[in-house]
């Protein structure tokens, strides 16, 4: 196993890493709408802290060697389903024509009072 770590995306608040990279995979860890530049400033309405939680799964995953292009797997969490409208809105856009698997579950209550948390699984790029 190897441990991802950037300084590009919010470090760990626990006992965690960013990601691993196992078996020719990359497990990103749930990534939360906070911005590394500004420690503890949480984004700004549902498809700020979607785009923000993105961008930081993309940092993370260009830091273990891939793309958003490599992702397989998608668990988007949401504290509210009506916010699910712009959250897919801001993933598509993200994702362009890539279509992982993906699910979207509520949370009723997500850490730091985040509207939004993107959890995914990418197949580590070929050299």
């Amino acid at each position: 196993m190897k441990f991802i770590q950037t300084d590009k995306a919010p470090l760990p608040g626990g006992h965690y890493s960013q990601a691993v990279v196992a078996g020719g995979f990359i497990f990103v860890a749930g990534q939360l709408p906070f911005d590394a530049a500004r420690p503890g400033h949480l984004a700004e309405g549902v498809g700020a802290q979607a785009m923000q939680a993105l961008e930081n799964v993309r940092h993370v995953l260009e830091a273990a060697g891939a793309s958003m292009q490599h992702i397989v797997n998608a668990t988007i969490f949401v504290t509210d389903m009506a916010h699910w409208p712009e959250v897919n809105r801001v993933y598509a856009q993200a994702l362009k024509e890539h279509r992982p698997a993906r699910t979207v579950a509520v949370s009723s209550q997500l850490h730091y009072g985040a509207l939004v948390e993107v959890q995914v699984t990418a197949v580590l790029a070929a050299d």
